[in-house]
C-alpha cells in the first residue's frame, strides 16, 4: 500500500471516531493504557477493537506471519478540531528466523539436546500484538517462551541424605495430544528450590538505560521509569544500585551508595534524545559493575531498551561477542524490552543468552510488577547455571518425536558433557517446561517407511531388555560457584502415560499454549483439525488455579485472535478479487 492512500485511510477512521467514543477508545488504545494481566473485556469490546484495528487498513491485506510495514504512533484523545495529521513510521522490527522443529525418526536420531530457557519475553510480545489488533509475525513467536510465562504446580526438589541442597527436582506427565489422539504428549517440568529475599546474598545492580530519542514514546522510556522504580523499591539496606544511561554518548548518573528515594529522583529525571551508543553503554555498565563488585553476591546489569542500537558498534555478533566475553567476569546481563515499530527482539533475547541473563519484555506495567516484584528472587537469584537436557528415546517403543519449541537452544549431543559448553540459567522458584510429540512403535509414523532393509535398524539387545522404557532423561547442571558439572538421570517409563481425561490441568493447559503457539508461529502445520475454538476451549476448562489471571487473559487472546484470523481471509478475499478484476 503507499503511503499516501493509508493516510486518507487513516484520516477518514480519525474523523469517525470523533463521533463514536467506543471505537475512538479502542483506536487509542496502546501498551500503556491497557493492563492486560487483569483485563475484564467482554467479548463484545474486544471485537470492537479488531473491527477498530480493520478499519485502518480496510483495504490492506495484512500476513499473518509478517508485522505490518506500517505502524501508527500513539495519539492521545482530542476534540475534532484539534486532530493533528498522524505520522507514519516505518516498522523496522527485528525477530531472529529459526526452523521450527520437524519429526525426527528415532531410529535415525534418537537423542535429542538442548539447553533450558526461562526467557518469557515473546509471550509479552505476541500479546502486545493480538491487543493491538494484529496477528504477530511468525518469527516473533518462540514456543518454549510462551509455555514457560505461566507458573505451574510443580513440586519442589527435596533434599537427599548426600546433598543438603538440591537445585531443582525433575517430574515427567504423558498423556495423548489434544490434536491428534494417536500421539502421546511428554511433558518434563523442572522446578527449582526457592530462596527466601531475606537470605539472599547481597546485590550489586547496574541498571543501564537507554535515553536515545527513539526512547520518547509513552511505551518506552516513560514506563521504563515506572518499571524501573518497581525495582528499586525491592533492593535492601545491603544491596547496591548504580545507574548509567547511554544515547549519543554516555553517562554514570549514580554510583554505587545512593538511597532508593536518591535513585528514584534521579530515575524521574531521565529524559529522551540523541542517538543510540548502546555498545559504549555496555561497557561503561560494566566497567562500574566490576568497580562495585561483590565477590560473594549477585552482581547483574539490567539494560533497558528498544534495542534499536545505531551509533557505535552496532553488529550484532559483535555485540553478543562482547558480552559473551564479559560474563566471565562473574556478572551476568538481563534485558527489559519496551516499546514497539524500531524493537529489536533479536537482539535483546541473544544479548541476555549470551550474559548468562534473562529476557522479559514490558508492555504495560502490570508485565513490569510479574517479571521485577512477583519474580524477584527468581530474576535474581541463579541456583543452577549451564543446565542442559538429554532424552535419548527407545527404538523398540517409540517410533518418532518432535520437540516443541527451543529451536535456538538446540545443541549437540557432544556438547551434553562438555563444560565449555554454555547453557541456560535457572532461577529460584523457576518452573522450565519442555513438551514432546511422540508416535509409539505400535502406531502409524508422520515419516515414510524405508524401502530397504539396510536401513532398516533394529533396536539393540540392550534396548530390547527395557520394553517398558519410552525414554531416558539425562541433566547436567553446575552450582552457582562451580566449573564442573553434575548429573541426574530418570527413565520414562510406560507406567507414567495417562488417559486424555486423567491428565493433570497443568499438563492440558500448557498443551493448550503450545498449539497456540504453533497457530501463529507455524500456521498450524501440527495441529490437524484442531481449530482456535478448540484450543480457547481447552485452555479454558484447565485454567485451575490462577491467583493473578494470567490463564484467563490466555483465552481472551485467543479468543480475539480468532476474530483477527477471520478478519485478515476476509482481506485476502478482497484482495484475490481486487486482483482478479
Amino acid at each position: 500500500m503507499k503511503p499516501t492512500f493509508a493516510l486518507s485511510v487513516i484520516s477518514i477512521c480519525l474523523l469517525s471516531a470523533c463521533t463514536s467514543s467506543n471505537v475512538s477508545t479502542a483506536v487509542k488504545e496502546t501498551p500503556v493504557k491497557t493492563a492486560p494481566q487483569v483485563s475484564n473485556k467482554s467479548e463484545g469490546e474486544s471485537q470492537m477493537v479488531v473491527d477498530a484495528a480493520a478499519d485502518i487498513s480496510d483495504k490492506k491485506v495484512a500476513a499473518s506471519v509478517s508485522a505490518p510495514k506500517y505502524a501508527m504512533s500513539p495519539m492521545p484523545v482530542m476534540r475534532m478540531q484539534e486532530v493533528p495529521m498522524p505520522s507514519l513510521v516505518e516498522n523496522t522490527e527485528k525477530y531472529q528466523h529459526q526452523e521450527k522443529h520437524g519429526v525426527m525418526r528415532v531410529q535415525d536420531q534418537p537423542v535429542s539436546t538442548f539447553s533450558i530457557d526461562v526467557d518469557t519475553g515473546a509471550y509479552s510480545n505476541v500479546r502486545r500484538f493480538i491487543q493491538q489488533g494484529e496477528l504477530p509475525p511468525a518469527d516473533a513467536v518462540r514456543v518454549e517462551e510462551m509455555v514457560n510465562y505461566f507458573p505451574y504446580q510443580y513440586a519442589l526438589p527435596a533434599a537427599t541424605s548426600k546433598e543438603q541442597f538440591v537445585p531443582f527436582g525433575v517430574q515427567t506427565e504423558i498423556a495423548p495430544a489434544p490434536w491428534n489422539a494417536k500421539h502421546q504428549l511428554l511433558k518434563i517440568g523442572i522446578k527449582a528450590s526457592d530462596v527466601a529475599k531475606e537470605t539472599m546474598p547481597p546485590v550489586n545492580l547496574v541498571f543501564l538505560v537507554d535515553v536515545s530519542g527513539s526512547m520518547e514514546s509513552p511505551d518506552k522510556l516513560p514506563l521504563l521509569k515506572k518499571a524501573l522504580k518497581l525495582l528499586t523499591h525491592q533492593l535492601r539496606p545491603q544491596d547496591s544500585i548504580s545507574l548509567v544511561t547511554y544515547a549519543s554518548g554516555t553517562k554514570v548518573v549514580l554510583r554505587p551508595g545512593h538511597t532508593p528515594a536518591e535513585v528514584n529522583q534521579a530515575i524521574d529525571e531521565l529524559v529522551a534524545g540523541g542517538g543510540t551508543n548502546g555498545a559504549s553503554g555496555i561497557d561503561l555498565a560494566y566497567s562500574l559493575a566490576e568497580s562495585a563488585f561483590k565477590k560473594e553476591g549477585i552482581n547483574r546489569i539490567v539494560l533497558a531498551t528498544d534495542g534499536d542500537f545505531n551509533v557505535g558498534v552496532t553488529r550484532f555478533e559483535t555485540l553478543k561477542d562482547k558480552v559473551a566475553e564479559k560474563r566471565k567476569s562473574g556478572i551476568s546481563l538481563t534485558t527489559l524490552g519496551f516499546g514497539q515499530g524500531n524493537y529489536n527482539d533479536q537482539l535483546m533475547e541473544q544479548l541476555a543468552d549470551a550474559g548468562d541473563g534473562q529476557y522479559a519484555y514490558i508492555d504495560n506495567l502490570n508485565e513490569a510488577q510479574k517479571v521485577l516484584v512477583d519474580q524477584f528472587t527468581s530474576s535474581m537469584v541463579v541456583v543452577a547455571k549451564d543446565v542442559k537436557l538429554q532424552l535419548e528415546f527407545n527404538p523398540s517403543v517409540v517410533k518418532e518425536y518432535r520437540q516443541i519449541g527451543f529451536e535456538n537452544r538446540a545443541l549437540k549431543a557432544e556438547d551434553f558433557k562438555n563444560d565449555q559448553v554454555d547453557a541456560g540459567e535457572i532461577g529460584a522458584g523457576h518452573t522450565v517446561t519442555a513438551l514432546y510429540e511422540i508416535t509409539l512403535a505400535e502406531e502409524a509414523g508422520d515419516l515414510p517407511e524405508y524401502r530397504y532393509d539396510a536401513n532398516k535398524k533394529g533396536a539393540t539387545t540392550n534396548r530390547a531388555q527395557t520394553p517398558n522404557e519410552l525414554a531416558y532423561l539425562k541433566l547436567r547442571y553446575k552450582l552457582p560457584q562451580a566449573s564442573t558439572s553434575k548429573e541426574v538421570s530418570l527413565p520414562i517409563t510406560r507406567a507414567s502415560m495417562k488417559s486424555a481425561s486423567s491428565a493433570s490441568t497443568d499438563f492440558q493447559f500448557a498443551a493448550a499454549v503450545a498449539a497456540f503457539g504453533d497457530y501463529l508461529g507455524n500456521q498450524g502445520k501440527y495441529l490437524n483439525q484442531m481449530t482456535l475454538t478448540d484450543i480457547e476451549q481447552l485452555a479454558n476448562r484447565s485454567k485451575g488455579a490462577d491467583p493473578f489471571g494470567y490463564r484467563a487473559e490466555f483465552v481472551r487472546l485467543v479468543h480475539l485472535s480468532k476474530e483477527l484470523t477471520a478478519r485478515v481471509s476476509k482481506q485476502e478475499k478482497v484482495a484475490k478479487t481486487m486482483m482478479a478484476e
